[in-house]
């Protein structure tokens, strides 16, 4: 067996992942929304763009980027779960198929948390507490999300011993890779 760096993340799922947090973070917990262009509406609209662009990635992009690659499956569930048991993981797999349904289900609730704020600029939903209502609590699931996907990154990073943040920051981790030969002794 050899040590190897192996490349998981590209560039733009390594931007878009940490401009989110800090777009999400700010607008959450800081910034209000008080006026026409309030920079709470402007950083949602950027969260909006970049929300279109990373599912325009999720087709087109790198193995990893894939939504295709990291689907939920039964079957997936099912081998990743047995992997687990016997300590197997794959070190070159991007999401796992937990992770992969976290990824899924946060953007959702970007689209939704975006698409709302925007609807309330529109004059057919001026003042509707209905899509106020919408905007809010899925603002509040999507932090509650948050907090279930870092406890998730810390757990796994110990149960499996592959350094979860640090890939997300270099788009790299250093895995032991069985070659050809290894696999015969």
């Amino acid at each position: 067996m050899q040590a190897q760096d192996i490349k998981i993340w590209d560039l733009f799922v390594r931007i878009f992942h940490w401009s989110v947090v800090l777009m999400f973070m700010l607008d959450f917990w800081l910034i209000e929304d008080d006026g026409s262009w309030s920079l709470h509406r402007i950083l949602g609209y950027a969260l909006g763009i970049l929300l279109s662009l990373r599912i325009i990635w999720g087709f087109i992009g790198p193995h990893t980027a894939r939504f295709a690659s990291f689907f939920p499956t039964p079957h997936r569930v099912a081998k990743h779960l047995q992997d687990l048991k016997q300590r197997t993981v794959d070190p070159r797999e991007g999401h796992n198929p937990m992770g992969g349904a976290m990824v899924l289900l946060l953007l959702l609730m970007l689209a939704i948390i975006t698409l709302s704020g925007w609807m309330q600029t529109w004059d057919m939903f001026w003042g509707e507490d209905w899509l106020e209502e919408v905007h809010e609590i899925a603002a509040n699931l999507t932090m509650y999300l948050v907090g279930i996907h870092v406890a998730a990154v810390v757990i796994m990073t110990k149960v499996t011993g592959i350094p979860l943040l640090r890939t997300m920051l270099t788009g790299k981790r250093t895995g032991l890779l069985v070659t050809h030969n290894d696999s015969k002794q």
